[in-house]
């Protein structure tokens, strides 16, 4: 072997250990992380021993509070913008699902709970009972649409409106996967995403689920970043696609109980949402034919995040307040 070719080799082998090293990135402990992440309103309830992030905000009085729930790999802080909107009004509650953002894995008397969706609706109407909250005008964007209408459906007399947002509940066949997601499906690989994550898988991600990825900022990739390195949120990412795949659900059990949910429904859909597309939004609308349905043509999957004042001017009247 050429002394030229033994070069190039330990060049590209010196080079493969360089960004196997820029590319480590070890869990980080919550600690560390609430100071940035968790300043007021955030505050922390030890929920039969799992320690949840929440934000409860807005008049105390108000007797049928805005609940809004987030989506895979996401956290309370996509729903800043309706937050701010909305709490000089209503009480708006928001909180970090297990498994994503400052909550972290199911713990406590949760711990054997799978990351399925009536396991995340369980968790959600006893945090609404620690938090005093009997009825609630429910939101939620995509997981978090999934777990709004399941617990909608396990106990319609707790919500009195539902907000689905690109929601999940019916199958599709997405224009495309941010690359998060799919390295969290492929055996092995996900499991070395444990200790290894660019930060550009994150930014390629989040750009993903964008109708206009130049609105996706280095401050807002710094945060979906390090709440992904939360210490357990990775594995408990591969344990929620898991779930997906053995959820023993059918479509039909899926959509009859989408079809008995009686409550009035908003359904707020991005027009260039690529991973869960608008038809899925005609899905729910032809099960709920008296749902009403926004899509926002220019914005993705997370409309209430790409863009907050557009999509709240559209929640204002269906909680009962003026446009």
């Amino acid at each position: 072997m050429s002394r030229w070719l033994l070069r190039v080799i330990g060049t590209l082998l010196m080079a493969s250990a360089l960004a196997l090293a820029l590319s480590r990135a070890p869990d980080l402990p919550v600690q560390g992380l609430v100071a940035r992440w968790a300043p007021p309103p955030s505050d922390f309830i030890d929920l039969h021993g799992q320690l949840v992030h929440v934000r409860d905000e807005g008049p105390r009085s108000d007797p049928v509070p805005i609940v809004l729930i987030h989506g895979t790999s996401a956290s309370l802080h996509t729903w800043q913008g309706w937050s701010a909107a909305l709490r000089g009004q209503r009480r708006v509650i928001t909180f970090d699902l297990p498994a994503f953002g400052l909550t972290g894995p199911f713990s406590g008397r949760y711990a054997q709970s799978s990351y399925r969706g009536d396991d995340y609706a369980r968790f959600v109407l006893d945090l609404l009972d620690a938090l005093g909250v009997p009825r609630a005008a429910l939101g939620g964007n995509s997981l978090g649409g999934e777990v709004a209408w399941r617990v909608a459906s396990l106990a319609p007399q707790r919500v009195e409106r539902l907000i689905l947002v690109d929601a999940a509940g019916y199958p599709f066949e997405p224009e495309s996967v941010p690359i998060g997601f799919q390295l969290a499906r492929v055996p092995v690989l996900n499991h070395l995403t444990e200790w290894l994550l660019p930060r550009g898988v994150v930014e390629s991600s989040v750009r993903s689920v964008y109708g206009d990825p130049s609105k996706v900022t280095p401050a807002l990739v710094d945060r979906y970043f390090e709440l992904t390195l939360r210490e357990g949120n990775r594995r408990a990412l591969v344990q929620r696609f898991q779930a997906m795949q053995i959820d023993g659900e059918s479509f039909a059990d899926s959509q009859s109980r989408i079809r008995a949910l009686k409550m009035p429904v908003l359904l707020i859909w991005g027009g260039r949402d690529r991973l869960i597309p608008p038809t899925i939004a005609r899905r729910f609308q032809a099960d709920q034919p008296d749902a009403k349905l926004v899509v926002f043509d220019s914005l993705g999957h997370v409309p209430q995040e790409e863009d907050p004042a557009a999509t709240v001017a559209v929640v204002r009247p269906f909680v009962g307040l003026t446009p």
